[in-house]
């Protein structure tokens, strides 16, 4: 493959960090329209009860690891081989690490959207029937989150066994 083709494999990295700091942000401005303000206040946000799944968890995450993280992974993808004079250890790995997190933070920003605003109604207008839907809560989350550390540790993976791999590839220019 050409540097440029395996570029190509990064523009991915980018698109969602761009995509995750849009939705970040409408959720930010969103959040804080006092009508949207002042429900979430009395469901508990951001310190307790549905209220704080929506502001600050799904927000944050959404920022955090689908804005920032995805874009330093991508970064430190594009950059290792060049700082390290090394070819990157897998294309496989690269893959694999870009879907885990992606799914991993798309489906857990959905969870405590869907769930913060499912128990937040609730909490208004049913209490008792909160506890029923909150036992699906930590299961559903438990995946997401997992499928966000399964791309975290390949990330790291692929970047630790391309450090560790052989020395660096010769290159024709004259140092």
């Amino acid at each position: 493959m050409t540097p440029a083709s395996e570029n190509r494999l990064l523009v991915k990295f980018f698109l969602v960090s761009a995509l995750s700091l849009f939705i970040g942000a409408m959720h930010g401005m969103l959040q804080v329209f006092p009508p949207v303000r002042a429900w979430l206040d009395s469901i508990g946000s951001p310190y307790g009860g549905p209220g704080h799944m929506i502001d600050p968890l799904a927000h944050a995450h959404m920022n955090l690891v689908g804005g920032v993280v995805m874009l330093a992974m991508g970064v430190t993808y594009y950059l290792l081989p060049t700082l390290s004079g090394k070819t990157l250890y897998s294309r496989r790995l690269l893959q694999h690490s870009f879907w885990w997190m992606a799914l991993g933070v798309y489906s857990f920003y959905m969870t405590q959207m869907v769930f913060g605003s499912w128990e937040g109604y609730l909490m208004l207008h049913d209490r008792a029937a909160m506890t029923a839907v909150h036992r699906w809560y930590g299961p559903i989350v438990a995946i997401a989150g997992t499928c966000m550390a399964v791309g975290f540790m390949v990330y790291f993976s692929n970047v630790l066994l391309t450090l560790l791999s052989g020395p660096p590839v010769k290159t024709s220019r004259p140092d």
